[in-house]
């Protein structure tokens, strides 16, 4: 789309972006977009400067940070313009997103461990419907099942 003469319009925008001229609206409230004053007193109209906004918008989001830490950044942005302090929040924030997905990924590896450990089990264990014995975890009925005392005395467990 061409540079429109006086800015663009919120629902050009909007369409460029795939947003809706709510969202505009929303992000102009937060102080993320900033529009001129109103064409003929009508329509608003953005300057181009908010495409470049819009485009960090979205990089941020995808990035799963919330509009206030968006907010955060373009406030930063204000007061250094040389870009310095973002770049170090920025770098702070992937920091702690590298932290958590190795947390997840350490989680996901004891899942996969414990549900290898369980398949070993079962290949073990007796026909299926029969009770696991003492493989069965928090079982309320351990006391009474007899299939399960009866199995886990054959496999030698107590």
């Amino acid at each position: 789309m061409k540079k429109p003469q006086g800015g663009y319009r919120i629902g050009d925008l909007a369409s460029m972006f795939g947003l809706t001229a709510r969202t505009v609206r929303y992000y102009e409230e937060l102080g993320l977009l900033k529009s001129s004053d109103r064409n003929e007193g009508i329509h608003r109209r953005y300057p181009a400067r908010n495409l470049s906004s819009l485009k960090r918008i979205k990089n941020l989001k995808a990035l799963g940070l919330s509009l206030m830490e968006i907010k955060e950044f373009f406030d930063l942005a204000e007061r250094d313009p040389s870009g310095g302090l973002c770049k170090a929040l920025l770098v702070r924030k992937y920091d702690e997103m590298m932290d958590q997905e190795r947390n997840a990924m350490e989680e996901a590896r004891h899942r996969l461990e414990e549900l290898s450990a369980r398949a070993e089990r079962v290949k073990e264990t007796a026909p299926f419907l029969n009770c696991p014995g003492s493989d069965c975890e928090d079982c309320p009925a351990a006391d009474y099942c007899q299939d399960g005392i009866e199995s886990a005395a054959k496999a030698g467990r107590p």
